[in-house]
């Protein structure tokens, strides 16, 4: 199946500098998005350390016999890894963490592993669903009954993370499948897209626009159109 795949990130429209850190394979063979926090400038350290560790990995073991699913857990795992070690090695940074979303196409077959509340996509025949599952303290509400879907959307604590890279008591790292069709569309993106747009609104926007590229400034420009409180970051995949 041939892949088309665009990508783009924006500081936004408050924050002085951008957290966010994103790579699209130059053979389409995999897409990493991650977005960082932390002091001192800690989160851009954090998120461009998990990309270029998870990068470094795939590249040097993508010809192996290794499985997807144990690919993407050790790729993960060593970034994680990674963030630890440059946290012992500056203090200043010891709290400093990132979210990571990361698609792989092996024999042209998708898999994705993510950890924190940047969000993975698939829009199919106008339909948008989201396919991660967020780890944060406001979705383990929702969840629950505790919080309604309305009440999330503006709670004081919708970005308490339960889940991030940087943390020596991280969970066990899963990797799944994707049900990847012709005409599919898979969206990346971190939360100052979701922040700021529905996700009916995004998917109108996928409707409408069938260009990756196009469907990337697109969803950018209105994110922060609306506000862009945050730094927001885009990739799109096509397939045909």
């Amino acid at each position: 199946m041939t892949r088309i795949i665009a990508g783009g990130t924006d500081t936004g429209c408050v924050r002085s500098a951008n957290q966010d850190y994103h790579h699209i394979d130059e053979q389409f063979r995999f897409v990493v998005l991650a977005d960082g926090m932390g002091g001192h400038a800690g989160g851009e350290v954090a998120s461009s350390i998990a990309t270029t560790t998870i990068c470094e990995y795939l590249e040097t073991h993508w010809d192996t016999d290794s499985h997807p699913e144990v690919l993407l857990q050790e790729a993960v795992s060593k970034a994680n890894l990674a963030i630890l070690r440059d946290q012992a090695a500056h203090p200043a940074r010891a709290d400093m963490g990132t979210t990571i979303v990361v698609v792989i196409f092996w024999q042209d077959a998708p898999w994705f592993c993510h950890i924190g509340d940047s969000r993975l996509y698939r829009f199919r025949n106008t339909r948008l669903e989201q396919l991660s599952d967020d780890h944060t303290w406001i979705a383990r509400a929702v969840l629950t009954g505790a919080v309604s879907a309305e009440e999330a959307r503006v709670h004081p604590w919708r970005h308490m993370l339960l889940q991030c890279l940087g943390r020596e008591d991280i969970k066990p790292i899963q990797a799944r499948p994707i049900d990847w069709q012709p005409g599919d569309r898979l969206l990346l993106c971190s939360d100052g897209l979701t922040e700021e747009l529905s996700d009916s609104r995004i998917g109108e926007i996928l409707k409408n626009t069938r260009s990756c590229p196009i469907a990337v400034q697109t969803l950018i420009d209105e994110s922060k159109a609306h506000g862009g409180r945050d730094n927001v970051t885009v990739i799109v995949v096509a397939g045909d």
